[in-house]
């Protein structure tokens, strides 16, 4: 696996309950359910963004680093400075590996990885996505589940010109027995055809 969680911050009764404060409810200590985290992560309220992973990739090579820096959340790569590495940074390429550390809150996420996982992103690039869309189901499946690209959100692509592929086209095709103006039912489905193409078992 490409991609290591250094901290989750998965505080989802705190965020459960700034959702009762804006409905004029009191706090509570209850757990919401996975459900209430499904809805909240797909309606993007903004108590889904007290929720934060801190992550590494380790070895990624410069050129795609640059792809993921261009977002709008915490960001660190190491240098490639000549006076801090010793080696003459005119030399190196840009397939050289860096060490990439992200800390971005469940909306950062949500966002970026619209962008990330379309077949229009290169594919360097979408393997990093799809690695840790992978590896957070493990540790936060319902916000693992929200990581979809951009035509599964919009119902629709937005591109100037849609993917060689033509995903979503033959996604259509391949669920016509699914209510696809069902926002929740859409996103099971890509999830569905997600996880049996990464071969995660029980998913």
């Amino acid at each position: 696996m490409k991609t290591h969680f250094n901290k989750i911050e998965n505080d989802w009764t705190d965020a459960k309950n700034k959702c009762r404060t804006t409905v004029n409810k009191i706090h509570t200590d209850n757990e919401p359910s996975s459900n209430f985290k499904t809805n909240l992560l797909i309606s993007e309220h903004s108590p889904v963004r007290i929720i934060k992973v801190n992550w590494i990739w380790s070895n990624i090579k410069s050129w795609v680093a640059v792809h993921w820096v261009r977002h709008k959340w915490e960001c660190f790569v190491s240098t490639r400075r000549t006076d801090r590495t010793g080696i003459n940074r005119d030399k190196l390429t840009q397939d050289e590996l860096v060490v990439f550390e992200g800390e971005a809150n469940a909306q950062h996420l949500i966002d970026t990885w619209r962008k990330r996982l379309c077949f229009q992103a290169s594919n360097e690039t979408r393997e990093f996505a799809e690695d840790f869309k992978i590896v957070l189901k493990e540790k936060e499946p319902e916000l693992a589940d929200a990581l979809v690209p951009h035509c599964i959100y919009r119902f629709g692509c937005p591109e100037f010109d849609m993917c060689e592929r033509k995903f979503f086209n033959n996604f259509l095709k391949n669920n016509q027995n699914v209510n696809m103006s069902d926002i929740k039912e859409r996103y099971k489905a890509y999830n569905d055809y997600f996880y049996k193409k990464h071969k995660i078992e029980g998913k």
